[in-house]
This record gives C-alpha cells, structure tokens and sequence, in this order.
C-alpha cells in the first residue's frame, strides 16, 4: 500500500499536471489547428492522468515500469486511476503524450525563482555501450558521438541551467556530438536570465558579449593559455560552489534513472527523460547554495 506521503505526492503531481492540462489547451485553442497538430487519445484515460503516471513512477521505488504499472498501478493505484487501460496500450498512450510531457516539464520551470546566481552544465547520456554501436539500431541517425572529461561515448546530451536554490531555470537535449558552447544551445538556455551564470572553462562563448548586453554575465573558468585576471571575492565563491548542478545531475542519474541504455523507442526514451526532469521538480529538497551574508 502506498504510504502518506507518497499519496500525497502523487496527489500533488496530479494536480499540477491537471492544471498544465488546462492551460496548455487554452493555448492550443489560440493557435491553427493546422499548424499545430496533437495526437488524438482514443480511450477512457484524461492527458492528466497519462502524465502523473509516468512522474510518479520516479517516487514508486520501482525500477521497470511495467513491473510499476503491473504490480502497482493496476493494484494499488486503482481508486485514484479508475479508467486504467492494459499495459500495452498504455505504451501507446506514453508515445501520444510525448508533446504534453515536453511541454509540462517545461512549465514546471516557470515555477523555478530568478536568484540572479545560476549554474549550466551538461550531461552525457549514453544509449549503448560503445563496442555496440555498430549494432545498434534504436536511436541510429539521431544519436551521435561525443567527448566529455570521462571520455568518449555514443548517444545524446542534456544541457541544464539552475538556480542556487537547485531549481531547473531551464533544459534542452542535443545529440552528443554538441558542444557546450553552442550559441544555439546557449540562448535556448539563457534566455530571458539576468544576473551571474557560473560554467567550467567549456562554457568560453563567443556571444559573452551578446549576454551581457542581456543581462546576464557568464563567469567561467580560464583556459591555460589565457591571461589571469582578478574576480570579485562573491564570483569566487560561487565558482566553487559550481558543483551544484553535479549533485542536481547525480539525483538524475541515481534516483530517477534518467540515463540507462535499455530503451525499445526513440519516443518513449524521451517521455522517460522528460518524466524524469519534471519529478525533479517536486522534490522537498533539492541541492542548493546559500550566499554568506559578508559577500552579499
């Protein structure tokens, strides 16, 4: 049986995702259906409620989610889901809503603060170990090598901005083969952000200047062949706080299992990632970094 609190956490993704379902179909009915077209879902089962199983599956304990669907969806989950559909067309419901979960993780962004001090990184996200991708058929013509300071590997990248509260500000995902300081990549993630945002030496971008007009001061690290300079003792500090969004990454990684080289589709690997990020988001406690009251 499901305990208190985590009832009351999927009560709770529930009614955001219900909300972000009213809201997106606002919108949707500003905008041509012609130019905008999304998958019609045939059934008894409401987006909101396709959505909140997907989150929550990240907070069920489970690590396969048919084993998840079976055993505790099906079982336990039954008076809060009582139009449930069978597993296999639930697998089709999590292809259709790939559009809404997108978007819902989006939107929960917008309830991230602006604190002026955020943090950008990147992470890999290997689909196949690198002896197998020859053989690999699943993300074949969208996933592509790429290099980090762990070496190489075969598959795509997640690039993330947060805040010093351990709030997402914003993502995106690239195939491997992206560099962190693609323009493209930068403005998609610092758009609208004013203050300081702190990054490793990969991050030397030749927009800085483009930024800055924005707003928005991105401080990194030096490479070796350039000129040190004097940095205010407040942008020191945070530099070394910079291993933040390493802790934001490893939650991923180890509690909501955003990276692993199993996946059937190239579609349901993405509702899988995307559901990922948007449990992140109704975490209690998140990583965070708090400014001593000197070097404010």
């Amino acid at each position: 049986m499901l305990t208190k609190d985590k009832e009351d956490k999927l009560i709770e993704i529930f009614i955001a995702a219900d909300d972000f379902c009213q809201d997106f179909q606002r919108w949707l009915d500003t905008k041509p259906k012609v130019e905008f077209k999304v998958p019609r879902f045939e059934g008894r089962m409401e987006v909101s409620e396709i959505l909140s199983i997907i989150v929550f599956y990240h907070y069920s304990g489970y690590k396969c989610f048919q084993y998840y669907y079976e055993q505790q969806v099906q079982t336990e989950l039954t008076s809060h889901f009582p139009n449930q559909v069978s597993y296999k067309r639930f697998l089709q419901l999590i292809s259709k809503s790939t559009v809404h979960l997108f978007a819902f993780s989006k939107w929960m962004t917008l309830t991230s603060e602006a604190t002026s001090i955020y943090y950008i990184d990147s992470k890999k996200l290997p689909v196949c170990h690198n002896r197998r991708i020859h053989n690999h058929k699943v993300f074949k013509d969208i996933a592509e090598r790429g290099k980090t300071s762990t070496g190489w590997f075969y598959g795509l990248k997640v690039h993330m901005v947060i805040n010093n509260l351990g709030q997402i500000m914003s993502f995106t995902f690239t195939t491997g083969s992206v560099s962190d300081s693609n323009p493209e990549v930068l403005r998609t993630l610092l758009t609208k952000l004013q203050g300081n945002c702190y990054g490793d030496k990969g991050y030397l971008s030749r927009i800085f200047e483009e930024l800055y007009e924005q707003g928005l001061k991105l401080v990194t690290k030096i490479r070796k062949n350039m000129k040190n300079k004097l940095m205010p003792l407040n942008e020191k500090y945070q530099m070394f706080k910079r291993g933040v969004i390493e802790s934001v990454f490893d939650i991923l990684m180890t509690v909501f299992d955003i990276d692993h080289t199993r996946h059937r589709s190239p579609r349901n690997a993405m509702s899988h990632m995307l559901g990922a990020l948007a449990a992140y988001s109704f975490m209690d406690q998140k990583p965070s970094v708090w400014l001593p009251k000197l070097l404010q």
